[in-house]
This record gives C-alpha cells, sequence and structure tokens, in this order.
C-alpha cells in the first residue's frame, strides 16, 4: 500500500506541475492576443488545433500506452510541454497577423498533445495503483486527483494573469518552461516501475483503442456534449465579457477565474463524500440528475442577463453555483469511466473517452466565439444549454446500480 500512495503522489505531482503550466498557458496567450486587438473570434481560432490535438492523442495516446507503460506516455507529455513553452516564447509581435496566428496555433497544438497525454496517463495509472480490495478508494483516489488538478488550474489562471503583468509574455512561458524541466527531472527520477509497460505483453492492435462496450460509449457520448456545455461561455464568452463589458484588468480576470476553479477543483474532490460515495455507488441514474440540476441553473442566469436584473451579480453568482453542480458532474464521470473501463484495456478504454471529451471541448471553443459574436453572453448560455438537454437524454441509456461495477 505504502508503495502505491508514494506512486500515486509521484503521479498527481507531475500532473500538478503539468496543469499549473497548462492554466497559465491558456490565460495569457487570452489575455495577451486580446490585449493586441484580436476578437473573442480570432482568439478562439487560437485554441482550435490545441482540441483537435485531443482527439487524435487520446486515440494514439491509449493504444501507445497499453503498448509502452504509462510511464512512458507521462514523461513524453511533460517533455513535449516543456518543448512547446519554450518555442512560444520567441512569438514575436512584429510578425504578420496570419504568421503569428498559424505559429500559435501550431504550438497550441503540440500543447494539446502534451496535455492529453499527460492527463489520460495520471488518470488512467489510479486504476493500475488502486488497491483492489479497498472498498470506494476508486471514487476516493479519482476525485483527489482531479478536483487538485483543476485546483491548481485556477492557481494557474490567476499565475499566467500574474506572470503576464510582470514578466511579460516571452518571459513567463520561459520560467514556467523551467519549473516544469525540474518536475520532469524530479519525477522521472523517483518513480517505480509500476506504471512501465509489462514485459512480453502482446501488443494492442490500433482499432482496439474503439471501444465496443456499449455503457463506455454512451458515457462517452454524454461526456462529449457535457463538456462542450461548459466550454461555450467558458473559454472565451466569459473572460472576454469580465475584460470588454466589465471593464476588469488582466490581473483581475486571472484572479476570478483562477478563484473559481480553485473552488471547482475543491468540489471535485470532496465529491464522494458529498454523495456519500462509501454506502452508496453513484451509477447512470446519479448523473442524470445533476445534468438537470445543470441546466436549471444556466437557465436562471441567462433569464437573469436576459431581463436585466443585477446582470453583473447573476453572473459572478451564478458562475459560482454552476462551478459547484458542474464539479460533481465531473467527478461522477471521472469515476464511471474508470469503473466501466476494463482491467487490460484501462489506458484504451480511458483514451477513448478523453478523445470524446475532446470533440466536446474543441465543439464548445469554436461555438463560443461564435456566440458571443452574434448574441453575447446570453448567446453562449442558450447554446449551452441545448449541449446539456443533449447530454440529459444520451445519459438517460446508462446503466442503473444493479449494472454499474463497483471496485473492490
Amino acid at each position: 500500500m505504502s508503495a502505491a500512495i508514494r506512486n500515486y503522489a509521484l503521479v498527481t505531482g507531475a500532473y500538478w506541475g503539468f496543469t499549473l503550466t497548462d492554466g497559465a498557458l491558456r490565460m495569457l496567450v487570452l489575455l495577451h492576443f486580446h490585449g493586441i486587438g484580436y476578437s473573442a473570434f480570432e482568439i478562439a481560432l487560437l485554441f482550435i488545433l490545441y482540441e483537435v490535438a485531443g482527439i487524435v492523442t487520446n486515440l494514439v495516446g491509449g493504444w501507445l500506452a497499453q503498448a509502452r507503460g504509462l510511464r512512458f506516455t507521462l514523461f513524453a507529455g511533460l517533455a513535449l510541454q516543456i518543448a512547446s513553452l519554450t518555442a512560444l516564447s520567441f512569438t514575436n509581435p512584429d510578425w504578420l497577423p496570419a504568421i503569428s496566428v498559424a505559429y500559435v496555433m501550431g504550438l497550441q497544438a503540440a500543447s494539446g498533445v502534451a496535455k492529453d497525454l499527460t492527463k489520460m496517463s495520471s488518470k488512467s495509472a489510479i486504476k493500475v495503483l488502486v488497491p483492489a480490495h479497498a472498498e470506494g478508494a476508486l471514487f476516493r483516489w479519482v476525485a483527489l486527483l482531479t478536483g487538485s488538478k483543476n485546483a491548481l488550474k485556477g492557481v494557474g489562471f490567476f499565475m499566467g494573469g500574474a506572470l503576464l503583468s510582470w514578466l511579460g509574455f516571452s518571459g513567463s512561458l520561459l520560467a514556467m518552461a523551467a519549473g516544469l524541466a525540474l518536475t520532469l527531472v524530479a519525477v522521472a527520477i523517483s518513480l517505480g516501475s509500476a506504471m512501465a509497460g509489462p514485459a512480453g505483453a502482446m501488443k494492442p492492435k490500433f482499432r482496439d483503442v474503439f471501444s465496443r462496450d456499449r455503457k463506455i460509449n454512451v458515457l462517452s457520448a454524454a461526456r462529449l456534449f457535457l463538456f462542450g456545455s461548459r466550454d461555450i461561455w467558458f473559454v472565451v464568452g466569459l473572460p472576454v465579457f469580465l475584460a470588454s463589458e466589465l471593464g476588469w484588468g488582466h490581473i483581475e480576470v486571472g484572479s476570478y477565474m483562477a478563484l473559481w476553479v480553485i473552488g471547482y477543483g475543491f468540489i471535485q474532490a470532496i465529491a464522494p463524500k458529498m454523495l456519500r460515495a462509501k454506502t452508496r455507488e453513484p451509477d447512470g441514474r446519479t448523473a442524470q440528475i445533476w445534468i438537470a440540476a445543470l441546466i436549471a441553473v444556466s437557465a436562471a442566469i441567462a433569464i437573469a442577463i436576459t431581463q436585466d436584473f443585477a446582470p453583473e451579480l447573476a453572473v459572478l453568482g451564478g458562475l459560482l453555483v454552476f462551478g459547484i453542480v458542474f464539479a460533481i458532474n465531473s467527478s461522477l464521470h471521472s469515476y464511471l469511466i474508470l469503473a466501466y473501463a476494463e482491467g487490460d484495456k484501462v489506458a484504451m478504454n480511458v483514451g477513448f473517452y478523453y478523445m470524446s471529451n475532446a470533440i466536446g471541448r474543441l465543439t464548445g471553443t469554436v461555438l463560443s466565439g461564435v456566440a458571443y459574436l452574434y448574441g453575447g453572453l446570453v448567446g453562449c448560455l442558450v447554446t449551452s444549454i441545448a449541449f446539456l438537454t443533449l447530454a440529459w437524454v444520451i445519459s438517460a441509456a446508462l446503466p442503473s446500480r444493479s449494472a454499474t461495477p463497483t471496485h473492490g
């Protein structure tokens, strides 16, 4: 058990280090390019390849992890992020806009590959490292990893806004690359062989990455619309609204987004306690109930803005409630995919699931810019509600508790 906890701590630490740079990079790019005059839609374009890369990476990464081991894909993700941050620091404001966009999009794609390799490796590792006999451990461990990751992503948002003000765009990127390099070296030296690929094991065929398990396919489809719904108004629409409509500065936007994501991560981490997972394992019905709650919260925010009922309070306060409800949804999904995943195909099952997540985020990112351009924040929220409704309908096909496998 001590060895499992040690390796779990090391994997979590590596994921934490990556997450700080990932959150900071998103805020750096968003605020930097908004500050030099890019529109909401143009900023959304900068993130498109980041999300596209995730679609391919999760499929190939799951297969690669099954063949070479999770340790290999974890280190590859960290190394690629270091290279991406370093290369992005060479961006020159004197370049033609088309050249800048193409260069940043390409490096964002590399960062997207790095992110999904690291995330897939870290979350799959829980299934490998968690003691099989420990009752309720799977939900608690995955909730802790996911929640702490998102809390640190919030710290990364703040760090990105602060670093941009203090060190500038290039200086911030180089500082983050150096910090992540130290993390990679420390974890590479310390991590044991638990996540290495099994010697002599039969290599998986690439076609096996496409799941034939109905419940994994249904959960993946629901995940697509669930996370697409969040990014439709969170990725571009909300930060631009705070900066342009409320007149907030870089540090203010970064700080608010940071506090929101930190709180979001905290709720994810304690979701098992909130749902009393020790006595009752969540199932498909649980997921559907919490999606319905998310629809209600989103609709309330949109109505308040449309009726001009304290719109600033409606957005800022409503976002806090949205974060709590969405965090519970996210933890439920993160648990269900590991509960459904087959022990000998966990990396490929998780990779396929997060491929759907990447498709949802890509769609949400594009629609965030388009919806805000034509309908403002209300347009983003209405589009988000449509996605949530689809996620709710799809979730009705998830198995109930009697058909949901438990861990331990």
